[in-house]
């Protein structure tokens, strides 16, 4: 007896302490109530705050060749400055340009491109330009699984710290897949998203794809004149269901399109659409106006600027911009990590993984987030000129793209000219997924098309796409930056906030403060743990399994 009145004792004892230990919200509300105005102090000192992160930062513009930014003329092929930090190699410019079969062995050599990458044939229509192009892309796997050791099989980040996995078109090449010996970054034509084409209007063009990854894959010219059938009678539209089958691991496929529509198109994968698109096996198809001396940019790697425009595009604007927007699920992509046993990979990505599930943690411009987007996506400008800008989505979601200090004219849709009576101006534009718009930005200074010179915004206003999982700034922001706002380094002369900290991993890892640059008292810094709020849930929940004990020995005494 004298047993079961002391486990009853300690039973309310611990019950007791349980409710104290309790989080005082638990709590009936007239004891809040109480205890807040009969036992709470006056005044209670805010915790330490701790001291700022030590932040082990990336240089903000590592190019290896500045050289490459000016101006250039090479093997014959006028190539335009690009101002901005890491601009694309003038050598692989001129092999797109002249094509890999005619450019010098010098050239060649430079780009790291196969012999047969570009190949460009006879002058069809006489005005003096090819009219025969043969286009050959390979399928590469970026942040993979590799029997070789933990880490990635082809190394590509997307800002600091962060490397999903991706399948990718891109231009055959020769040579090593890597950078360099040292290391396992991808080349820098290995990249997300695949390369801009660009054709001439009425050209007969063949793009193989020599499918060098390890699953099935096609290519579905979306927009693009293209007749259903080759003239094998073989399919031709890059669809399983309905067009032809699957190009396997290892070989390869010939498809033939003489495009008589200019416009902004895309390109994508069919197989298993629902994933193969997503995890990047897509890009921008450009058909150019047919004009005399003509020989076009064929492929404009990871988009950005255009620096060996079309005679079209010279007629009309000063510069040109392609704007490739994406955006990432960190479960799906993860999925190539885990095995490079493909098997495995299609259950997981393709049985296991529920799309209707699927939800963006990370939001890409021409493959990058934001900071790396500063390094390659920034749109130049001076004043008074007339730039085009043609965007596609190649998300599952639509983005509200918002130009701060201009408002554009939209000129295209889906590569169709929109009447002048019926174009918008706009500084909010709606890309659905899959959609293209033709932009027209203007930068006189009337209040209307332009602000006034500066460092302006671009970014898409669905608030989660700028950021990178969560953590801000990040995505797909890019700036309209003014020649006079430009920096040395080719990043722009900042007047607001330091960017190095975002340079860092440790940011979008979140263990840094998000003002701590411009915070020097640390006020708005991480707070240090205090004792008591840390030993409070464990006290409370080694004082329930006592009681959970003891009630238990309780039932089983009753038993006996």
């Amino acid at each position: 007896m004298l047993r079961a009145l002391v486990l009853i004792a300690l039973a309310l004892a611990l019950t007791a302490g349980a409710v104290v230990l309790a989080p005082p919200a638990w709590w009936p509300e007239s004891w809040q109530q109480a205890v807040s105005s009969q036992m709470a102090p006056a005044y209670r000192a805010p915790a330490a705050s701790l001291p700022p992160v030590e932040l082990a930062a990336e240089p903000i513009c590592s190019e290896p060749f500045p050289e490459w930014r000016e101006a250039q003329t090479v093997d014959g092929v006028a190539i335009e400055a690009s101002p901005r930090c890491n601009p694309d190699d003038p050598a692989e410019i001129a092999a797109f340009v002249k094509g890999t079969n005619r450019v010098s062995a010098d050239v060649l050599m430079r780009s790291r491109l196969a012999p047969d990458a570009v190949v460009k044939g006879a002058d069809l229509d006489g005005d003096g330009d090819p009219d025969e192009i043969h286009l050959r892309l390979e399928v590469a796997e970026l942040n993979g699984a590799t029997p070789d050791g933990p880490g990635p099989s082809l190394d590509y980040a997307i800002a600091p710290g962060i490397r999903p996995g991706f399948w990718v078109f891109a231009p055959k090449s020769r040579g090593m897949a890597s950078e360099t010996f040292e290391d396992t970054a991808a080349h820098r034509s290995l990249r997300v998203p695949g390369p801009v084409i660009r054709v001439e209007q009425g050209d007969t063009v063949k793009i193989t794809l020599e499918n060098t990854h390890t699953m099935p894959h096609t290519i579905h010219f979306h927009g693009v004149d293209h007749p259903f059938v080759d003239a094998n009678g073989e399919g031709n539209d890059g669809v399983p269901q309905t067009s032809e089958m699957p190009v396997l691991p290892g070989e390869s496929r010939t498809y033939e399109l003489t495009p008589r529509q200019a416009g902004t198109m895309f390109y994508h994968c069919h197989v298993q659409p629902a994933v193969h698109i997503l995890m990047g096996l897509q890009a921008m198809f450009v058909v150019e106006e047919n004009r005399p001396n003509n020989p076009v940019q064929t492929f404009n790697v990871g988009a950005g600027q255009v620096r060996a425009r079309s005679q079209a595009s010279h007629e009309a604007y000063d510069r040109e911009y392609d704007l490739h927007y994406q955006e990432v699920d960190r479960e799906m992509h993860d999925l190539v990590r885990l095995s490079n046993d493909p098997r495995r990979v299609i259950e997981e990505i393709h049985r296991r993984y529920d799309i209707t599930e699927r939800t963006p943690d990370y939001f890409l411009l021409n493959g990058r987030s934001f900071p790396y987007t500063a390094r390659e996506s920034l749109v130049v400008v001076a004043p008074d000129e007339r730039v085009r800008l043609r965007v596609v989505n190649g998300g599952a979601e639509g983005i509200a793209l918002h130009t701060h200090g201009h408002k554009v004219t939209v000129t295209h849709t889906d590569g169709v000219p929109v009447p002048p009576a019926a174009q918008l101006i706009r500084d909010v534009i709606w890309v659905a997924p899959a959609q293209r718009a033709d932009l027209l930005l203007e930068t006189v200074d009337d209040g209307l098309h332009s602000y006034g010179q500066g460092i302006w915004l671009v970014h898409d206003h669905h608030e989660p796409a700028v950021t990178n999982d969560g953590i801000g700034p990040g995505g797909g922001i890019s700036a309209i930056v003014y020649e006079s706002y430009l920096g040395e380094g080719g990043l722009p002369r900042l007047q607001g906030v330091d960017w190095s900290p975002y340079f860092s991993p440790a940011f979008y890892a979140g263990r840094v403060p998000i003002w701590q640059t411009y915070d020097p008292l640390g006020m708005l810094g991480d707070v240090a743990p205090e004792t008591w709020p840390t030993l409070r849930p464990i006290l409370f929940g080694l004082d329930i399994g006592l009681l959970l004990a003891v009630l238990f020995a309780l039932v089983r005494r009753r038993r006996t």
